[in-house]
């Protein structure tokens, strides 16, 4: 337990959405940074070009911890050129055995022209169904938009579904700002 947690205070932070959709990839990620009840920071850049932007990634819960994992991430995908899922999978069992990354409080999501995958420290290396990852404290709220807007409102680019329902995650949920940065894959 780090010293933020042991006084009661954690840090939250983030709404990550990940949206695959008519051949595109977009990965967003609102700026928002909060410590307990206060905004610690509003202009988080929390999603990351890999592999000369390859491959997208990005973060929830301890920045520290976050960019641990996206450095690890990134080494991996260096192992295992082109081969994003098999990467994340190795991420997972380190970060599962390793006595250092069990302790790291972050969660990721990463992207290619192939798909989306969702990382955790309890070794889960999860492919959604449905072409839409979300981590992070509005998680549920812009995944639900995001489900919304591919039934309803198809002709949207993956951007512009990442945006909209980023917005709406960020209109309800108060860890949640509209400081959003957005990458997308071209196919």
């Amino acid at each position: 337990m780090n010293a933020l947690s042991e006084a009661g205070n954690r840090i939250r932070s983030t709404t990550v959405l990940a949206v695959q959709h008519n051949g595109q990839v977009a990965l967003g990620a609102d700026g928002q940074a909060t410590l307990n009840n206060t905004i610690a920071k509003n202009n988080v850049k929390k999603v990351r070009p890999l592999q000369e932007g390859k491959v997208l990634c990005a973060f929830a819960g301890s920045t520290a911890d976050a960019f641990t994992l996206i450095e690890r991430f990134d080494a991996k995908l260096s192992s295992y050129p082109g081969q994003m899922r098999r990467a994340a999978i190795e991420l997972a069992k380190d970060w599962r055995t390793d006595r250092y990354l069990r302790r790291l409080e972050a969660m990721m999501v990463a992207a290619d022209k192939d798909g989306l995958l969702i990382v955790s420290g309890t070794g889960d290396v999860l492919e959604p169904e449905n072409g839409i990852a979300a981590i992070g404290s509005g998680a549920m709220y812009a995944q639900s938009a995001a489900l919304a807007l591919k039934k309803f409102a198809p002709h949207l680019s993956a951007e512009e579904m990442v945006r909209e329902a980023l917005t709406i995650a960020a209109d309800i949920c108060i860890y949640t700002n509209h400081n959003l940065t957005i990458h997308t894959l071209k196919p």
